[in-house]
């Protein structure tokens, strides 16, 4: 990934967790053409601890909204780890967030929003802000909060 997203991301102060390794048989990421698509990825902490809980029960509607930033991180650091160091990201084109919810929850976009608003921080709005689904669901490992996104590279 580009020095000068690196560097946008140390100057906001931000920490990112270690990249997570496939819990299945998929790729992290897939680059085709131009485009970046990045598997479901999930909260991973600095310690390399997952955020779990679900919505609704174990988890409030802040807590999980800071685990789809922490989601967020994690997926940048994915990039980072497993990406060519020369591509760079243009924007955001698409994100599926999910949410491990009780069924009576209903704020599941105020919940993808911690990731979305971190991508407007570091892509800016123009860029950072794609089309977006907001589902709840059941998630492997009982982690809060499951993001999978498409971006477009810059050639």
């Amino acid at each position: 990934m580009s020095e000068q997203l690196k560097s946008r991301i140390e100057s906001m102060g931000l920490v990112l967790p270690p990249a997570p390794q496939p819990a299945g048989v998929y790729k992290p990421i897939l680059i085709l053409e131009n485009k970046l698509y990045v598997s479901g990825q999930g909260p991973v902490l600095n310690d390399g601890s997952l955020i779990q809980g679900k919505v609704g029960s174990v988890l409030n509607k802040d807590e999980a909204k800071n685990a789809a930033r922490q989601v967020g991180l994690t997926m940048l650091s994915s990039i980072i780890t497993h990406a060519p160091s020369s591509i760079k990201i243009k924007r955001v084109i698409k994100v599926l967030g999910m949410v491990n919810a009780t069924p009576e929850f209903e704020d599941h976009p105020f919940v993808i929003n911690g990731f979305s608003e971190l991508m407007a921080d570091i892509f800016d709005a123009e860029y950072g802000i794609g089309v977006r689904s907001a589902v709840g669901m059941s998630l492997p490992q009982n982690i809060a909060v499951e993001i999978e996104a498409l971006f477009l590279l810059e050639l």
